[in-house]
């Protein structure tokens, strides 16, 4: 009964690597840490670039902005454990620092999907009412939609972290992933799990679902308008400035739809499998973003060569 009770205030967690390639995680970790280096390299010139250009300041590149300080956040909350499971074979994670770990990257995931749909909005309205862009997103609407974007990620986590905490554990659970996740967390309780679970489900409908759904709509809407343009040249050039954002959407849903489909129907998968594809997930959005938005975007392309040029000098 003790054990069980010390289980319950103190169980312990471990995390998973690629099983069966432990001999190679020095090899594996090195690709691992070249995507980290180049996303926190490419967000943080994203970040410089618009901080010091005024033309930049601009309703777009502050979502932008707020993009990759998101990525920022979801890499920093994901690589410590996992370089600690790659370089030091150290699996072993407290169960207050797996929730605190889990929290961060549902709360930045969360943010990130609504920075997408802020991003979409956007586009919409500089598509549809362009004559009055600065009108409707004023400095204050900006930042209230930040401070919402926020507050909804922070407060519907929150919840999941407490009923995880009211469930009972093993003295010893077994993750799948190098880092903490809500779905993962759930499978290890020996108690019921049926209002975590729900609760769960009820935050990815109110969160990532409400804002595909509007994301969707944010396009027919954008769509419509681009065919009703008589000229094909600005049919083409409205398209053009939405290009960077889909590229965005499809590199962060693409991975989460792709987990969620092993998660649900891949029972028979390999343990490989699924850590691959959570590691896609968390690492791919953070890697693209400002290579896609540095490449097709021509004022952050060309502020950045210019700013590059000016060190050559």
């Amino acid at each position: 009964m003790s054990v069980f009770n010390d289980s319950v205030l103190y169980p312990c967690f471990l995390l998973t690597g690629f099983s069966g390639l432990e001999s190679r995680y020095g090899l594996i970790s090195l690709p691992i840490f070249l995507i980290y280096a180049t996303s926190v390299a490419g967000n943080i010139t994203i970040l410089f670039i618009i901080r010091t250009e005024p033309s930049l300041h601009q309703p777009m590149y502050y979502f932008l902005s707020m993009l990759a300080f998101t990525d920022l956040g979801l890499s920093t909350t994901t690589l410590p454990t996992m370089f600690s499971v790659f370089w030091f074979h150290a699996r072993e994670i407290s169960f207050n620092g797996c929730l605190v770990q889990m929290y961060f990257i549902h709360v930045f995931s969360i943010i990130e999907s609504a920075v997408l749909l802020a991003m979409a909005f956007d586009r919409l309205v500089a598509i549809r009412a362009p004559l009055h862009y600065a009108a409707i997103l004023t400095n204050d609407v900006i930042i209230g939609i930040v401070l919402a974007i926020t507050g909804r990620a922070l407060a519907l986590v929150f919840p999941a972290s407490f009923l995880l905490k009211r469930l009972q554990y093993r003295p010893v659970n077994i993750l799948s992933y190098p880092f903490c996740l809500h779905q993962d967390l759930i499978k290890t309780t020996v108690s019921s799990r049926r209002v975590s679970s729900i609760y769960g489900l009820m935050v990815v409908i109110c969160s990532m679902g409400l804002d595909s759904v509007l994301l969707l709509l944010s396009y027919i809407l954008i769509l419509g308008t681009v065919l009703s343009i008589a000229s094909r040249t600005e049919r083409v050039k409205a398209l053009n400035t939405c290009i960077s954002h889909i590229c965005a959407v499809l590199t962060f849903y693409t991975p989460m739809i792709g987990l969620s489909m092993i998660h649900r129907y891949g029972k028979n998968a390999s343990p490989t499998v699924h850590v691959l594809m959570a590691n896609v997930y968390l690492l791919v959005p953070p890697l693209m973003n400002p290579i896609v938005y540095s490449v097709k975007t021509k004022q952050i392309r060309d502020r950045i060569l210019k700013k590059f040029n000016q060190q050559k000098v």
